[in-house]
């Protein structure tokens, strides 16, 4: 039976959202199928596998995991992939996996950097790739590519933190020329984490001062009027991909906020929404399937799937839309590239219930994999065989020559 270890947790102020979304994902994860390994990251960093994991119980002191699991490294070892002892004389293998599955949320894990490890130690991994994970996490970046490839983005403007308290002045007048209302985010943040409207330069001022507290790169983007907020998954990689439903947003804020999503504080008799499995994935509501004109609902697709290509990603993607609902404009937001729940209530209702939603993914992890082991990667000559230190780099490629 092949051995998928669940990876979640993190230094990221998304770290609980993340454990709810894994331990939700390990409770659909087909056992006739799959040995579930739950690994998790602590707030500073420190990796740990056990059973105990798998219950949320076990999350209501963080102080205490330590005495109820085993604290881990993931590596490499004889051709397999070994979740080794971290502690004592004798640093045993306490258990092995086939494949990794990240469950991260944010900075410091979804943004690549855990991507890119489990790239170096050769594991297959589902999701996407350290670039893609890189690009969909920097709201900046990730803008930048999908103008580049002709989908439509809101107006915005950038900046670092030390460039906004240095020039304060320029940035403050480059945003009224952009126009209010607008919404101020850390660049490279989700779960509305750090998100503020403003809708004058005073409150601009705070809603940077809030956001600089999370991250040092600050997008401002212009407020789309009569906005709509839809939202659209997609599951597979470039050579093939499909979207789910669209969902439109409920909420009685400007957007959908932190509370909104994962503590139900909004206060509206809108959300509180159930997937359709019968229980509560969080208290955001979804009105799912969308009602939108035929136009703007083929448009959301579209730029799903163009999306989903040019930044490089696969496994599930959430995209986030705004649309200006009266003059009929779509424009895509940002990606989710591991969303919360893995925006299965979103194919639910098409018939693709959470399991099999799981199971394509690890199915697609192992075949991405297997491809990929099909690539040059390597040369058989050793270039080091012909390297004359003396000459240096150039001597040696002379000889090669």
């Amino acid at each position: 039976m092949l051995k998928v270890g669940v990876i979640f947790g993190g230094e990221t102020v998304e770290h609980e959202v993340s454990i709810i979304t894994a331990v939700q994902a390990m409770n659909y994860i087909d056992t006739t199928k799959y040995q579930i390994v739950p690994i998790y990251i602590s707030k500073d960093r420190n990796w740990y596998t056990g059973d105990a994991l798998r219950s949320m119980s076990t999350y209501k002191d963080l102080d205490n995991i330590g005495y109820v699991t085993k604290e881990v490294t993931l590596t490499k070892k004889d051709n397999s992939y070994v979740l080794q002892k971290k502690r004592g004389i004798f640093k045993g293998i306490v258990d092995t996996i086939d494949v990794a599955f990240p469950i991260v949320h944010g900075k410091g894990v979804e943004d690549g950097s855990l991507a890119g490890y489990l790239e170096t130690l050769g594991i297959p991994y589902v999701g996407s790739s350290m670039l893609g994970s890189s690009i969909g996490q920097d709201k900046v970046v990730q803008k930048q590519v999908m103008a580049a490839s002709g989908i439509p983005v809101v107006d915005y403007l950038w900046f670092y933190d030390t460039e906004y308290q240095e020039d304060e002045e320029k940035y403050l007048k480059e945003i009224k020329n952009l126009g209010y209302p607008v919404i101020v985010k850390p660049a490279r943040l989700g779960s509305s984490v750090g998100i503020e409207v403003a809708k004058k330069e005073s409150e601009v001022k705070e809603a940077i001062t809030e956001a600089i507290k999370y991250d040092q790169k600050i997008i401002v983007e212009k407020m789309v009027p009569n906005l709509k907020e839809v939202d659209c998954a997609v599951v597979g990689n470039y050579e093939e991909m499909e979207c789910s439903l669209i969902g439109e947003m409920l909420t009685d804020n400007d957007f959908l906020t932190f509370a909104d999503k994962y503590l139900g504080k909004s206060g509206s008799k809108k959300t509180g929404a159930k997937n359709t499995e019968g229980g509560k994935i969080s208290n955001s509501g979804f009105k799912i399937p969308a009602k939108l004109d035929k136009e703007v609902e083929e448009q959301v697709y579209k730029y799903s799937k163009e999306a989903y290509r040019s930044l490089n990603l696969s496994g599930v993607t959430r995209f986030d839309f705004l649309i200006d609902d009266k003059n009929k404009k779509v424009y895509v937001n940002e990606p989710n590239t591991i969303p919360g729940s893995l925006a299965f209530f979103f194919f639910t209702p098409k018939g693709k219930k959470y399991p099999a939603l799981l199971d394509e993914m690890i199915k697609g992890a192992i075949k991405e994999y297997k491809q990929s082991k099909k690539k040059v990667t390597s040369f058989e000559s050793n270039v080091l065989s012909t390297f004359d230190g003396t000459k240096g780099a150039k001597g040696a490629k002379g000889k090669m020559m």
